[in-house]
C-alpha cells in the first residue's frame, strides 16, 4: 500500500527564479532490494546547498511556510542551464528506521533497523534506498548515523588517496570543520602527517585539543612563516581544499614551493621539481579560482569527488572504510550541530541564510518528523 509523506523539490526556471519547496508525495511501495525507510534525521552539507540554494538572492527571497522563492543571478544562472525546468529533490545522506522492504533478501533483512543512507533525497518523511545503500546502525541514534556518509567517508578517502599516491603528510584548508576534525583524528590514527589551516584562534585551539600537531592560523601576523615550518616538518606537499574561490590553493602551493627551494641545492630559473598537488572538493567560495603561477612547474590541480573515489577504488576498500566508521560512529566520526530544524522550518529565511554561509561548526540537522 502507497505511502504518503512530505518531501522537498527545487525547481530553476529558465528566468532565474527558484523555487524551493515542502510538497505532500506519495511513495509507491518498495520492489526488488528496495526498502522503504522513514527519514529520522539528515545534514545540510555543503554539498547540498548547491541545489538547495546555490548562488540564489535570498535576502530578497520571497518566503511563505515551507516555501520560498528566489531569484538566481548571471552568470550562475546560465552556468544552470541543464536543470532549468527540472523539479529534483534534495540531501544527500540522513538516517531513518526501515519500514518496508521489496522481495530481495537482503531488503527484508533490513525490516525494523536503522540505517544511515545516502538517497539523494533526503529531505523527505520517507525515502526509497536500494538497501546496499544503507548501512545498519545498530544501536546508534539517527543523529549519531545521519552523516555516516558524506564527511567520513570523504576524510577517509583524502587518506586512502594519499596512501595511493605514496604521500606521508596532508595539508587541509579549513581544517576546523566537521569533516576537518574528522581528518585530525583519523591522520593521528594512521600516522599520516596533517598541516591545519584556521581562521581563528579559538579554532585552533580546539584541533590541538583533538591532538592536532600542525594548526596554522591564516588570521595571524606570521602567518606565511608558520604555514612553511609546518609544511618543512610533516612534507605536505599534497592537499585538499573545500574552498575553490579565492587564493586558498595559491597560497598552499606558494608556501610548498618555498619550502622545496629552500632544500635545492642549485639554482633553477624553473624552480622546483618537487610535486605539489591540490584538490578542490568543493566551492565554498563561488569566485574564480586564483592562481600565480611562480611555484615550478611540478604542480598539479585538479577536483575531487566522493562518489568517482569509490567508484575508482573497489569493493573491498569501500567496505573497509564503512565498516571503519561504523566502528566509530560516535568519536572518530563524530558531528555536531549548531541546530535542528524540521522540513517547513528549514525554508525560513533566517534558517536558510544561515546554512548558506557554511560557517565553520555551524552545521545543520533536519529532523522531518519534529
Amino acid at each position: 500500500m502507497p505511502t504518503t509523506g512530505k518531501q522537498l523539490f527545487t525547481t530553476l526556471d529558465a528566468d532565474g527564479t527558484l523555487t524551493v519547496a515542502i510538497e505532500d508525495v506519495t511513495f509507491p511501495d518498495p520492489t526488488g532490494n528496495q526498502v522503504l525507510v522513514k527519514m529520522e534525521a539528515a545534514p545540510i552539507n555543503p554539498s547540498d546547498l548547491a541545489i538547495l540554494a546555490g548562488a540564489a538572492d535570498l535576502e530578497n527571497a520571497s518566503y511563505s511556510h515551507g516555501k520560498f522563492v528566489a531569484k538566481v543571478p548571471e552568470p550562475f544562472n546560465t552556468g544552470s542551464k541543464a536543470r532549468h525546468g527540472l523539479k529534483l529533490p534534495a540531501g544527500n545522506e540522513g538516517a531513518g528506521t526501515v519500514v518496508a522492504a521489496g522481495e530481495g533478501d537482503a531488503a527484508k533483512a533490513l525490516v525494523g533497523q536503522r540505517v544511515a543512507c545516502v538517497p539523494g533525497n533526503a529531505y523527505s518523511q520517507y525515502c526509497l534506498v536500494d538497501a546496499s545503500a544503507c548501512l545498519p546502525l545498530g544501536d546508534h541514534s539517527a543523529e549519531d548515523g545521519a552523516s555516516a556518509f558524506v564527511n567520513p567517508m570523504t576524510a577517509l578517502g583524502f587518506v586512502e588517496n594519499a596512501k595511493m599516491d605514496g604521500q606521508s603528510a596532508i595539508l587541509h584548508t579549513v581544517g576546523a570543520s566537521n569533516l576537518g576534525q574528522m581528518l585530525t583524528r583519523i591522520c593521528k590514527e594512521d600516522g599520516i602527517g596533517l598541516v591545519n589551516i584556521v581562521r581563528k584562534e579559538n579554532q585552533a585551539d580546539l584541533l590541538a585539543g583533538l591532538g592536532a600537531t600542525h594548526v596554522v592560523n591564516s588570521s595571524g601576523d606570521d602567518f606565511p612563516n608558520q604555514l612553511r615550518a609546518a609544511i618543512e616538518d610533516t612534507g605536505a606537499f599534497y592537499g585538499f581544499d573545500p574552498v575553490g574561490g579565492g587564493k586558498a590553493v595559491d597560497t598552499a602551493f606558494r608556501a610548498m614551493e618555498q619550502v622545496a627551494v629552500s632544500r635545492m641545492t642549485e639554482y633553477s630559473r624553473y624552480g622546483s621539481n618537487q610535486p605539489k598537488r591540490m584538490f578542490i572538493y568543493g566551492r565554498l567560495d563561488t569566485g574564480p579560482t586564483i592562481l600565480t603561477p611562480s611555484y615550478g612547474f611540478g604542480w598539479t590541480l585538479s577536483g575531487w569527488l566522493l562518489f568517482p573515489f569509490l567508484q575508482s577504488a573497489g569493493r573491498e576498500t569501500v567496505g573497509r572504510m564503512r565498516k571503519r566508521v561504523l566502528d566509530s560512529l560516535t568519536t572518530t566520526f563524530a558531528s555536531h550541530y549548531k541546530t535542528r530544524v524540521n522540513l517547513d522550518e528549514m525554508l525560513t529565511k533566517e534558517a536558510v541564510t544561515d546554512y548558506r554561509a557554511m560557517k565553520t561548526g555551524e552545521k545543520y540537522l533536519v529532523t522531518p518528523w519534529s
